[in-house]
C-alpha cells in the first residue's frame, strides 16, 4: 500500500487508500504530536471532535500497543462541539468518546473536559469559555492554544458545529458559541475560529466518497467564505492537515492532476510501505 502527500499552500494532505490505514495513520499523528507536546511541555491538550471518523481512531487508541504506550497521565481532553444533549443520549460527543476511549485509558477524570450539554445552551456557552480561560490562564482577550485540534467535515462544509452562514463563523470575541442546527436539527455548543486557528496542530480526518465534492472546494479556493466553514480554518502559525481516504480524495486528486501548473502549486510525495 502507499501513502500520497501533497504540500498544498500551507496545508498537508495525505491520502489513504482506505480508511483501515486512514485510521493508523491517524494514531500515528496524534501519538506524534502527544510525545512532541509532553516533550516540551510536560503535557497535552487536544480537542476532539464527534463524527464516525475519528471513532475509528479513538478505538484503536484503546487499545494496545497504544493503551500502555500513551502517556494518558499527561493528556487533558477538550471537545471541539456538542449537542445539547444528556451525556446518555446517543447523540452526545461526550458519551461516544467515553464508550470508544476514555472509559478504556488511565487518564485522569479531571484531566477530561467535557461541554455541559445537559445545561441550556447559553449556560452552556458561559460555562466552557469559563473553563478553558481558567484552565489556560488567559485574560478576556486572549485565545488558548491547544496542541492538537481533531476536525470532521460535513457534506455542507461545516466543521465542529459551525455551519454554512451562521454567525458564529465570524465570532472573534468568544471562544465558544451556542448554535443551532446539523442534522439532527439540535442546539450545539462549538469552539470558534479563531480557537481552531489559534492551534499548534490542526488534523482534518475525511472518509467516503459523499466528501469528495466538498473537499475540493477547499482546496479550489471556494472555501475561503462562509460557504465552506471548513475552509475557513488555517492555522495561523500551526500545522494544518488533512487526512483523506482515497474516495473523499477523489475530485481534488482530479483537479490536480489536470492542473498545468501543479507542480508549481503543490508539491506531490509518495511513500511505500502504508
Amino acid at each position: 500500500m502507499s501513502s500520497r502527500e501533497f504540500h498544498i499552500d500551507t496545508a498537508r494532505m495525505i491520502i489513504e487508500n482506505n480508511r483501515h490505514s486512514l485510521s493508523n495513520v491517524a494514531v500515528d499523528i496524534f501519538e506524534g504530536c502527544v510525545n512532541e507536546s509532553v516533550e516540551k511541555t510536560g503535557k497535552f491538550i487536544v480537542a476532539i471532535s464527534g463524527g464516525s471518523t475519528p471513532r475509528d481512531m479513538y478505538r484503536m487508541l484503546a487499545e494496545e500497543p497504544y493503551h500502555s504506550r500513551v502517556p494518558w497521565e499527561r493528556i487533558h481532553f477538550f471537545w471541539v462541539d456538542e449537542r445539547c444533549v444528556s451525556v446518555d443520549d446517543p447523540v452526545s460527543n461526550y458519551g461516544t468518546a467515553l464508550k470508544d476511549l476514555l472509559d478504556h485509558v488511565p487518564i485522569p477524570r479531571y484531566q477530561v473536559h467535557p461541554m455541559r450539554g445537559d445545561l441550556p445552551p447559553d449556560e452552556g456557552r458561559e460555562e466552557y469559555e469559563g473553563e478553558l480561560r481558567s484552565f489556560f490562564n488567559i485574560a478576556h482577550d486572549e485565545v488558548p492554544v491547544f496542541d492538537l485540534v481533531i476536525l470532521g467535515i460535513g457534506t455542507d462544509g461545516h466543521t465542529a458545529s459551525l455551519f454554512p452562514g451562521h454567525d458564529s463563523l465570524h465570532a472573534t470575541e468568544r471562544l465558544v458559541c451556542a448554535v443551532k442546527g446539523g442534522n439532527p436539527d439540535l442546539n450545539r455548543l462549538t469552539l470558534t475560529i479563531p480557537v481552531l486557528n489559534n492551534a499548534r496542530h490542526v488534523l482534518f480526518i475525511v472518509a467516503g466518497g459523499e466528501k469528495a465534492s466538498v473537499v475540493s472546494k477547499v482546496f479550489s479556493g471556494d472555501g475561503d467564505g462562509g460557504d465552506v466553514p471548513a475552509g475557513m480554518v488555517k492555522p495561523r502559525e500551526g500545522e494544518l492537515i488533512w487526512l483523506l481516504d482515497h474516495d473523499a480524495a477523489s475530485l481534488v486528486l482530479r483537479t490536480l492532476k489536470k492542473s498545468a501548473e501543479m507542480p508549481h502549486e503543490a508539491e506531490w510525495h509518495e511513500k511505500e510501505g502504508r
